[in-house]
Parts: C-alpha cells; structure tokens; sequence
C-alpha cells in the first residue's frame, strides 16, 4: 500500500504539464521498478549551447528535471558541445547557421552558471557529449549512420517538408537525431525529455538503444511555451523571450507585457507553484469579477522571486507600478554627461554614445 501511494505521488508530479509519457505503460513500470528497488532512474536531457542565455522556454526541461531530482532519481544534463557544430533542424524550414566551437564553449559556460539557479548542482550529473563524440573513429560514424534509413528521417515532418519542397537538406542535419541517440547509449538514460518537436529525436534514442543491446528508454514531452507575443515560440534569436539572468525589472516588465492567455500556462510550466495554487489561479481566471493584471502581477513577481529574491521581486513591482500605473520617473534613471559636445550633436550619434542603441 506504502508504495502504492508513492507511485500516484511520483505519477502526480511527473505527469504534471506532459504532453506525453511514452510508452505509457513501460513509463509507469519503470517507475514501479524504481520504487520497488529503491533505484533511481538516470533522467536526461540535452540541451545545445547556441545562444548564451537559458530563458524560461529552456526551464520548462529545467523544471521537470528538478522534480525528478526531488524525487529522489539521478539527472544526467547533456551539454551538446558537438551536436551544436550540427544545430538540431527539428522544426526548423531552412538549415541552421553552422557555430564556431569556441561561441559555442563560452555559451556553455554561461549554461552551466544558470543550469543550478534551479537544478541541484550537488545531485546533477554534467557532461559534454565531445568526450564520446571526439573519439569516434570514421569506422564508428559510419556503424552508426547504418542504425537509421532515409526513409525513417524522412518520416520527420520537418525533413519531409523541405524534400517535398525542394529546400535545401544538407548531409551533416541528417545525423543529428542518430548523435542525439547515442548520448542516451553513452550515458545509458532511463528516461529522456525534450519539447514535443522532439519526439522524433527521443524515440530515435530508444531504437538506437536497442541496438547497442540497452534497455530503451522511455520519452517524456513537454509543450513548447509561447513567447511574450503569445505565438510564436520562446526564442532570443526573435526577442521573444524572458532570460532568467535579466535584471529583475527586466523580467517583471516582459512577463506584464504577456497576453492575459500565457497566465495559466507560465503559471504550470514555468513556476514551482503546488497543484492547489494551480487550481486557484485557473478558478480565478475563469471569474470575470478578477482583474487578469492581478494575477500577472503575483507571476511577475513570482518569477522574479525564483530568480533573485523577495527584495528584488518587491523593486520590481514598485517600479513597475511607478513607471507604468503612476506615470512618475523611476527611481534609478541613468545619467550622461553631454558638456563634452558642442552646442549641437546628431541625435545618431547621441543614441550611440549613450548606448541607447
């Protein structure tokens, strides 16, 4: 009974904000075996250093990983120090820019830094996947590319659009799935997450588990979260986004600018908030006698809270409501000393030397 009532608890939590658990069955007994045995599960994901900000469409892993830590299993984070020279091409129209190796290893630096404002860094297993990949002979490359036909990659909605299209689809985007699979063979994960245009990347690791004679793992999605505009996804490389590093009147401003219909899933994906405070905010959007401001307000500060402190979180609000709600001038406003121009400057060149753009 004792464990019964540990599997509906871990259930609970594991399931909360999943697209799918796959193959559910498997998922479930996994964990049964985990508790039974009292053996934690190898939880992984893997994240590409391409941009050196981890914003919150980022945390939605983050965050489920560290809700299988708290549940007492291993986290294995994989920094794709190699699948990065690829860039991964799931949902993309149009081939990934190629990185140079030293942009992508000072943005993994700054990933790691980032990486523990959530995740235990005492309980959190860290490698690059160039320790295996650097040391594959031409021979290993190639018994790997054997595991997968063009037929199956062509399965993926992504690549089959660009053939049918006649867009480009260069030989490296190919292996990226079969590269993606074989960090699971290296770390020999359990369980593996990813966003929902991943899926085809994380069922890939299951066969290519199979056949290095690996127990496969099994898949969990998650959503992909909208950005500030409410439609396209999280992303720096458009703006959309909120960096969990900004200053913390930054990412109280952003989250204010949200539509009123990105409350109730920041809330779920992107906070720690109990599944009674979830009901809550839900029960309270659906009341046409509560203001949405209110709530996005309390998220506003919530997420600055999660990322700084109840000290920042209150300046945020402040200053927020100062600047926007009571149209007085901020508190710290920046000060440039123009005495070393003449009687007139070009507005061009003040805008740069101010920094103001």
């Amino acid at each position: 009974m004792f464990k019964e009532k540990e599997f509906d608890h871990q259930w609970r939590i594991i399931s909360r904000g999943a697209v799918e658990l796959l193959p559910e069955d498997e998922f479930a007994g996994r964990i049964k075996e985990s508790i039974r045995d009292n053996a934690p599960l190898r939880v992984k994901q893997g994240f590409d250093p391409t941009a050196p900000d981890i914003h919150l469409g980022h945390t939605v892993g983050i965050r489920k990983l560290r809700q299988f830590q708290d549940l007492g299993h291993q986290i294995v984070l994989i920094v794709g120090d190699y699948t990065a020279l690829v860039g991964d091409p799931s949902g993309r129209s149009v081939t990934r820019p190629q990185l140079l190796y030293d942009q992508i290893m000072a943005n993994a630096e700054t990933y790691q830094k980032q990486f523990f404002k959530i995740l235990d860094k005492s309980k959190t297993e860290i490698h690059y996947n160039g320790e295996w990949f650097a040391k594959m002979s031409f021979q290993e490359i190639i018994h790997l590319a054997s595991k997968l036909t063009v037929a199956r990659i062509l399965e993926r909605d992504d690549f089959d659009i660009r053939f049918k299209s006649g867009s480009p689809i260069s030989i490296h985007e190919l292996i990226y799935p079969l590269m993606q699979a074989y960090d699971s063979v290296a770390i020999k994960a359990d369980i593996e997450i990813g966003a929902t245009e991943q899926k085809f990347n994380l069922l890939t690791g299951r066969e290519i588990q199979q056949d290095y004679g690996q127990v496969p793992q099994v898949v969990l999605t998650l959503p992909v979260l909208a950005g500030l505009d409410g439609h396209q996804r999280m992303s720096k490389s458009t703006g959309n986004y909120i960096g969990i590093d900004e200053p913390p009147g930054e990412i109280y401003g952003k989250v204010m600018s949200i539509p009123d219909s990105l409350i109730y899933p920041y809330y779920e994906l992107a906070t720690d908030i109990s599944f009674e405070e979830l009901a809550s905010v839900k029960t309270r959007l659906e009341d046409d006698g509560v203001n949405p401001m209110d709530i996005k307000r309390e998220l506003a500060s919530k997420l600055v809270r999660m990322y700084y402190d109840d000290a920042a979180a209150t300046k945020a609000g402040d200053d927020f409501r100062r600047v926007f709600t009571e149209r007085e001038i901020p508190n710290d406003v920046p000060e440039f000393d123009c005495n070393a121009y003449d009687d007139e400057i070009w507005i061009v060149q003040l805008l740069n030397d101010t920094g103001l753009f």
